[in-house]
């Protein structure tokens, strides 16, 4: 893979691919970039962004009106070697976006990301509902992801958690772990390899930074802060505040993110159809193409979960996903003036 004549006099191909980059960034650069060498957002704030070059850390010095909330956590730029100044970002790869109540923009949280670690407690934490929201975003993403169960040790039964778990989607795979031991990362090597890059999300109290901290070894410059959990509920106290992309020991890169108490789909409609896709593919054998399978006769659907194939619990989550996905949906305009979701 060949970076390109306007980069290989600034920047060491080798070390630029053990940051993550790839021949998908590699063709965006173009001789207008000459003089300009890729770095990789570690930190986005308010006011400041942090990148890594392949020489190390450097932050950025902005120019003035510059919105850092168009940057996430992964991004490649090209910036000035010598000013620090971004140039420009180059297309994403993917992009994990979350959706919040009564806002139609989506906040940016990671991105050129391989790989989604999806934590959860085998306790009350644990919602198969708001773990199908996280599977819709990955899908929707095209980004591989993963469910780690920690706190194995205090369930009574951590098997019900791991089939709970893996009858939300085909192929999925799910792992128990626990955050603090070295095996850990051992566990998760195969989606960590030079290169790759993974994110962990869940709610706050699960362990996500303490997986940071183990994945990226004892020898990271600062540490992720990390928290203990409310006993009576579960619930965690918010321990990291901003994304963060770090080095993980054995190669590859994490994105640590904040714990999200409350987490809306927008933009997902091929990520549920994936998610639910025993749901979906009968929803083409209807007798009627735009069946809301409620109530149409002849609908392949409801005479599934009628006979038990598709659980009921399971349909009434979908139906839920499919009306929320729809309202966070903004409307766009079509070729011709017409309106089109």
């Amino acid at each position: 893979m060949h970076v390109g004549s306007t980069l290989t006099e600034h920047a060491d191909e080798a070390a630029l691919e053990g940051l993550g980059w790839s021949a998908f960034f590699a063709a965006q650069v173009t001789a207008e970039d000459a003089g300009l060498v890729p770095m990789r957002i570690a930190t986005v704030h308010r006011s400041r962004l942090t990148a890594i070059a392949t020489a190390g850390p450097v932050r950025l010095v902005l120019q003035p009106h510059t919105n850092t909330g168009d940057f996430a956590v992964g991004d490649w730029i090209l910036a000035d070697p010598h000013t620090h100044v971004p140039g420009r970002r180059l297309a994403r790869k993917s992009v994990l976006e979350r959706h919040t109540a009564g806002s139609q923009m989506p906040q940016l949280a990671a991105a050129n990301i391989d790989t989604l670690f999806i934590v959860t407690s085998c306790n009350a934490d644990f919602n198969a509902a708001r773990l199908e929201r996280y599977l819709a975003m990955a899908n929707q993403a095209a980004i591989t992801p993963v469910i780690l169960l920690t706190k194995a040790d205090t369930a009574a039964d951590v098997r019900s958690y791991v089939d709970q778990a893996a009858a939300l989607q085909r192929d999925l795979v799910v792992l128990t772990v626990n955050p603090r031991s070295p095996e850990a990362a051992a566990a998760l090597a195969p989606w960590c390899g030079p290169g790759q890059t993974v994110a962990v999300v869940g709610s706050s109290g699960v362990g996500k930074s303490t997986l940071v901290n183990t994945l990226a070894g004892p020898d990271q410059e600062q540490a992720q802060l990390t928290g203990g959990i409310r006993e009576h509920d579960s619930k965690g106290r918010h321990t990291t505040t901003a994304r963060s992309l770090h080095a993980i020991a054995g190669g590859g890169w994490v994105i640590d993110t904040p714990g999200m108490r409350t987490l809306h789909v927008g933009d997902s409609a091929e990520g549920i159809g994936t998610l639910f896709a025993e749901i979906t593919e009968l929803a083409h054998l209807c007798r009627f193409r735009d069946c809301t399978h409620l109530h149409e006769p002849g609908c392949a659907v409801q005479a599934a979960v009628a006979s038990g194939t598709v659980d009921a619990e399971r349909f009434a989550r979908w139906q839920k996903l499919l009306e929320e996905n729809s309202s966070n949906t903004p409307v766009r305009s079509g070729p011709r003036g017409g309106r089109k979701r």
